[in-house]
């Protein structure tokens, strides 16, 4: 390793340089294609069409650079940025790449922990899939994306039901895509408010909210609140604009409920995020719950 790599991933930061961190959302280098092939059959505006690298392209300057892992094991390069900045674990997923996801798991056993994409259109075969995942892989966590699903299906509508109760059954969390949607395609599916009946049906159910919750965040940090199975993670934000809300709940009463999560390939590099976290206002104890205990107690590592 480089000495400019090296001081690249350990520049100044406020907690411990030996303080080990979860990622929540990371990937491989042809993750994004494979994601995004679904979510591109339902746009219909030009510049998505036909313009952007990624639906929600707008939304991000500096998209990591694809270059590298078009020619190089896409395992190995993601392990060598989490290498790069610390990042012990790796949540990612197994539906959305197979193939390499298992490799990874297979080839650096305990740095990755698998989860399984749902879509509760695929009714009980998708629910059966889940299972299978589970059984073979140990999958620790599902993810739901409600605008991604075609045709959409809400976070509190009843086809997602059977999914949320298999979870529960299996012990496993649900990563739930919140907010605005980045792609041009309708947002309610994933109004934050729909969580509220969810959590009330399934209060054994673990729910980890993705993606900002935007323009929500404020009803957000009430229903984490209200109810204790519900989380945060920082998916899809670079540092910088973490929601203020957010930071003072996990400052205050929420300490345990908001965690570390990037957005590697898809849209953020290892190295903004890094470079910017220094610059988050979380007090010291905050930190270390951030950054790992709270995702290792939800996934049960």
């Amino acid at each position: 390793m480089s000495e400019d790599v090296q001081s690249a991933g350990s520049a100044s930061r406020p907690w411990p340089t030996d303080q080990p961190v979860i990622d929540t959302l990371i990937g491989f280098g042809d993750d994004p294609d494979r994601l995004y092939a679904g979510i591109r059959r339902s746009l219909r505006d030009r510049e998505s069409l036909e313009e952007l690298e990624m639906p929600a392209g707008y939304m991000f300057h500096d998209l990591p650079s694809r270059s590298a892992t078009d020619e190089q094991d896409p395992v190995e390069v993601t392990v060598g940025e989490m290498d790069r900045f610390g990042i012990r674990t790796g949540l990612v997923s197994l539906s959305s790449n197979t193939e390499v996801a298992e490799a990874a798991l297979a080839r650096y056993p305990g740095r990755f922990v698998p989860s399984w994409t749902f879509d509760p259109n695929d009714g009980v075969k998708g629910m059966a899939a889940l299972v299978r995942a589970h059984e073979r892989w140990g999958v620790r966590a599902a993810s739901f994306f409600p605008h991604g699903t075609s045709p959409q299906v809400a976070i509190d509508a009843p086809l997602a039901y059977i999914y949320y109760a298999k979870c529960v059954e299996l012990g496993i969390p649900v990563f739930v895509t919140v907010g605005i949607a980045g792609p041009r395609v309708p947002s309610m599916v994933q109004s934050v408010d729909r969580l509220d009946q969810v959590l009330y049906d399934f209060p054994d159910l673990v729910v980890v909210m993705r993606h900002g919750a935007e323009p929500w965040t404020e009803l957000a940090v009430k229903l984490m609140v209200k109810w204790p199975n519900l989380y945060y993670s920082t998916s899809a934000f670079a540092p910088k604009y973490y929601p203020k809300p957010i930071i003072d709940y996990a400052n205050t009463r929420g300490a345990d409920k908001v965690m570390y999560a990037g957005y590697f390939p898809m849209g953020l590099s290892l190295e903004k995020i890094f470079t910017e976290l220094p610059q988050v206002p979380f007090r010291d104890h905050v930190w270390p719950k951030f950054l790992y205990d709270n995702a290792a107690r939800v996934l049960s590592i």
